[in-house]
């Protein structure tokens, strides 16, 4: 998700009460595997998983797919501080 400014190490918060609309950032299960990507609901009740790095292709949801949108990101928290080179510790 770097084009959207999450990188590892990023806090997601996730809502799990509130109904995804088109454009939200979501927390989706598709057959069994979580992603995180962009929800782009088309006309016609197409669905496709808009990934955020131009190395993955958008994911199409068909009927045959097992899928729930399992929460939308509604914040992120970003770590300020850098790891040190060569170590475990902050």
């Amino acid at each position: 998700m770097c084009e959207e400014g999450i990188t590892e190490g990023d806090i997601l918060i996730v809502d799990r009460s509130i109904e995804a609309e088109h454009g939200d950032l979501a927390v989706c299960c598709i057959n069994g595997e979580f992603t995180l990507k962009r929800l782009c609901l088309n006309r016609g009740d197409k669905i496709y998983l808009m990934p955020s790095n131009r190395k993955f292709r958008p994911i199409e949801v068909t009927r045959d797919d097992d899928f729930m949108v399992w929460g939308v990101v509604i914040y992120t928290i970003k770590a300020n501080r850098r790891r040190r080179s060569g170590t475990q510790r902050w």
